[in-house]
């Protein structure tokens, strides 16, 4: 009796583990319906009340390219720091960017400023008990956000998958980088990240803080209130900017919903960047049918540099269809390629830490931010066109031709798309 009690509770809680792997339910199932176009107050009147945060005005916003820019910034603003820091991300691996960090971070909280450090149990697991208790011994306040515990099985698939930095509530950055060795460099390495983060000085950034504050409250049940986070800001420049999260408990749809909005609205061109392209039918439907009305689309996507095998199969799976749609894939070639961004008719440009993939539309938290500008679009696309410089464009010819065994690896990789 007591075999068969102990195997019921086993079943059970596997059971729970693999209802856990898939989202419980998929609001998002048929096309959209009309979309204004994405320079039109109507797109943006739409965009902001659908995905909560209105579009802040007042806003400066700078982009780094590669952690040889990115980790100096936001050092910088880390050790500028006066009243608070919160830091959450998905990857904190020790190492020398890490120590980096454990003193700039130390250095303020002792200082006095406030310092909350939220990372995610799975991402950070190759963070060492030595660089945590840094951390907590230099009074900065460090949670993991979902640990594995018994009773929390049912949340081990969702992970916070952000990338955040907000310093007194004023400065804030979101964008794909890991506090790790392996974002090092310029992007041209094999072994490290090509990637990039965006900075926003002005009001935008209390939509971060706010967003932030949103899962320390829920890891912690402390909720981060007043001056130090929330201060009055006034405005540094003129770029309209909206940050939003998604997450499957509050509003899991809403990456997916603005990608979906950003796509039919698009009325001559869309730019993107892609680290995991592997989007569902509804999304991969969408992006033909903007190819159909017209629209130029320029896809870059990972080279020869992948760190899921799986997840280059499962995406070059729907390579063909794109290619035979009409649109232009180019394959980064020097380095790992992580980037996050889309820019839409020279306009809206949306970069973060969501991945155009299932994972991130509908099981990690995320977050990303919408700018509505033309000359910082332009600045973005220069971006890209040096990415495609560096990149191989691939053939609908070149797709077809590929070996047998790569197209069975890649329908079979295509299988598991609800969890890459």
């Amino acid at each position: 009796m007591l075999w068969l009690l102990i195997g019921a509770v086993a079943a059970a809680l596997i059971g729970i583990v693999l209802l856990n792997l898939w989202p419980q339910e998929r609001q998002l199932q048929q096309r959209l319906g009309h979309v204004s176009a994405v320079e039109s107050a109507q797109f943006r009147r739409e965009l902001g009340t659908l995905l909560g945060p209105s579009v802040s005005v007042g806003n400066a916003v700078a982009d780094f390219q590669n952690g040889e820019e990115i980790f100096p910034a936001m050092l910088a603003a880390i050790r500028g720091a006066r009243h608070s820091i919160n830091m959450e991300t998905y990857i904190y691996w020790s190492g020398e960017v890490s120590k980096r960090f454990i003193e700039a971070l130390t250095e303020r909280a002792r200082a006095g400023v406030k310092v909350h450090v939220l990372a995610d149990w799975l991402g950070s697991t190759r963070m060492k008990q030595d660089a945590i208790d840094a951390l907590r011994d230099g009074g900065v306040r460090f949670e993991y956000f979902h640990p594995l515990h018994w009773y929390s099985l049912d949340r081990i698939n969702n992970r916070t998958h952000r990338k955040l930095l907000i310093v007194d509530g004023e400065v804030a950055f979101n964008g794909g980088v890991g506090i790790a060795d392996a974002w090092e460099g310029n992007g041209l390495q094999p072994d490290r990240w090509r990637d990039m983060q965006f900075r926003v000085d002005g009001p935008a950034a209390a939509q971060m803080q706010a967003i932030f504050g949103d899962n320390w409250l829920a890891t912690t049940g402390e909720a981060l209130l007043g001056p130090d986070y929330y201060p009055e800001t006034p405005a540094r420049g003129d770029l309209a900017v909206q940050a939003f999260a998604s997450s499957p408990e509050g509003g899991s749809e809403n990456m997916q919903l603005m990608y979906l909005m950003a796509i039919n609205g698009a009325r001559r061109r869309i730019d993107l960047e892609a680290a995991y392209f592997v989007p569902d039918e509804l999304t991969l439907t969408a992006l033909r049918d903007a190819l159909k009305r017209g629209v130029r689309v320029r896809l870059v996507v990972p080279g020869p540099h992948v760190d899921s095998t799986m997840v280059r199969n499962a995406s070059q799976a729907q390579w063909g269809a794109m290619l035979q749609a009409g649109a232009r894939i180019y394959r980064y070639q020097p380095a790992l390629f992580h980037n996050k961004l889309m820019i839409v008719d020279g306009y809206l440009t949306i970069g973060g830490s969501a991945n155009f993939d299932n994972r991130s539309f509908q099981l990690n938290d995320e977050s990303n931010i919408n700018i509505y500008d033309h000359a910082f679009a332009a600045h973005m696309t220069g971006v890209i066109d040096r990415d495609i410089a560096r990149s191989r464009e691939l053939t609908l010819a070149q797709w077809r031709e590929r070996p047998w065994r790569q197209r069975v690896f890649d329908w079979l990789s295509s299988q598991a798309a609800e969890q890459l």
